[in-house]
């Protein structure tokens, strides 16, 4: 396609790459929000459902016309904007949104922490599967271990020093009474800028790890009927071992085909959550990196507790996501082999035929020399009767000819004569059904 534009440079006069705009705004695409300390972080993340990507910009257009600010372009798939009271970001990523919900923090505690100023009847309004909720309080203040206690309602968190020891996180990935998650970050030491990234990566981490576990119940639901395959597959190369009869590889054949064809559904139907479920925990780790954690003395740190308690759930993925991929190459192998046997018992039933065909062909081929001898005799005889009739004739008529002697004299020449007439009509026949075949 011919693109017209040409640069807006007064250096330069050329056309311009479709796309060159784009792809220098795509480094600048979902900035890090700037947070001011102390302040509340609510973060939600909804599944997305097929065709809500218009509800979800027309929902937010209806909450811009409520604050009176400018909406997002009906195409757009992120937006940030302030509303007064709350700071509202939204991104649209691949299978998920994410909306998040920045405010000042009041002198007292506020349950509700970023959504004090949200429309309730807005939050219920949005599309999608809650997969994500939590709640994060961000203050200049250090950690204590008392409010601690009762930030986290008793549960143990664990966390560490992080941003190179300039700011402190605790969280227990649990979810407390109000339904939502926790975070508690201490970053008195970084300016708001630094903040903003940390809570960036905090609420990715909090994501990623819980989208990366969307693949759990379904390997968990899949691994008994998984094993029951496995199971049946042992049972049908063990028959393969032991067949005895020629309809045994049909009926093996059959349900060797039956088990292939559920497997290669459940490869379809999986491989998508697998593999995001590798990308995701991908993310978690590269999270992970990003905050630079050390460690606080007597607290597992993030890092520690993930890869105990999320590296199993993954390894489950994987571990399922393997078996079905050794079950397809086991089906294959079993399916070659009896389809292997198959071939050479029909070979060998060919064989039995084309034998007995070769046998057929030598029967009819002598049944037809002794038709065509006696075809010979049976001629030769009726016109040796008739001779002998006009040879009876002539002699009765006064020629000097003996009937008997003429008889037995043209005897061999009509004979003779009979046989090649017969030859050559054989020939006529078989030359015509020659060229019939070739056209």
């Amino acid at each position: 396609m011919t693109n017209n534009q040409t640069t807006h440079s007064p250096l330069l006069d050329l056309s311009v790459y479709p796309h060159r705009q784009s792809l220098y705004e795509e480094l600048h695409t979902r900035p890090s929000p700037i947070v001011h300390l102390p302040c509340y972080v609510t973060h939600l993340a909804l599944i997305r459902k097929e065709n809500v990507s218009q509800t979800e910009v027309e929902l937010i257009t209806a909450l811009c016309q409520r604050f009176s600010v400018n909406p997002p372009a009906p195409d757009a798939s992120c937006f940030y904007q302030s509303f007064g009271g709350f700071e509202f970001r939204w991104e649209r990523h691949t299978e998920f949104s994410t909306y998040t919900f920045i405010r000042p923090k009041e002198e007292k505690d506020n349950p509700e922490f970023g959504l004090s100023y949200v429309p309730k009847e807005w939050l219920n309004q949005l599309p999608g599967e809650l997969v994500v909720a939590v709640n994060m309080l961000v203050t200049d203040e250090p950690i204590e271990e008392d409010y601690s206690n009762h930030f986290f309602e008793g549960q143990r968190p664990c966390g560490s020093s992080v941003a190179n020891g300039k700011a402190q996180v605790l969280t227990s990935f649990r979810l407390h009474s109000d339904s939502f998650g926790r975070f508690w970050v201490s970053a008195k030491q970084l300016n708001a800028y630094q903040t903003g990234r940390l809570v960036q990566r905090l609420l990715e981490l909090e994501t990623y790890r819980l989208t990366a576990l969307m693949g759990l119940p379904v390997a968990r639901d899949l691994a008994p009927e998984v094993s029951q395959m496995e199971s049946e597959l042992a049972h049908l190369n063990q028959c393969i071992a032991e067949i005895k009869e020629e309809r045994e590889e049909r009926q093996l054949l059959k349900q060797l085909s039956t088990i292939a064809a559920r497997i290669e559904q459940l490869r379809s139907d999986t491989n998508y959550r697998f593999a995001a479920t590798n990308a995701y925990h991908a993310l978690v780790r590269k999270r992970l990196e990003q905050v630079y954690e050390q460690k606080i003395s007597g607290m597992q740190t993030m890092r520690e507790f993930l890869e105990r308690r999320l590296t199993p759930g993954i390894r489950t993925c994987n571990s399922l996501a393997d078996r079905l991929e050794d079950l397809s190459r086991r089906i294959h192998r079993a399916t070659s082999l009896l389809r292997t046997r198959v071939e050479v018992s029909i070979e060998s039933q060919n064989q039995k035929l084309l034998v007995s065909m070769d046998r057929r062909s030598s029967l009819q081929l002598r049944l037809q020399q002794t038709v065509e001898g006696l075809s010979v005799v049976a001629i030769g005889y009726y016109l040796l009767s008739l001779l002998g009739y006009g040879f009876k004739g002539m002699e009765e008529a006064g020629y000097p000819i003996s009937e008997p002697i003429a008889t037995g004299i043209a005897m061999p020449i009509v004979l003779g004569l009979v046989y090649l007439a017969i030859r050559h009509h054989i020939k006529r026949i078989a030359k015509r059904e020659r060229h019939s075949a070739r056209n």
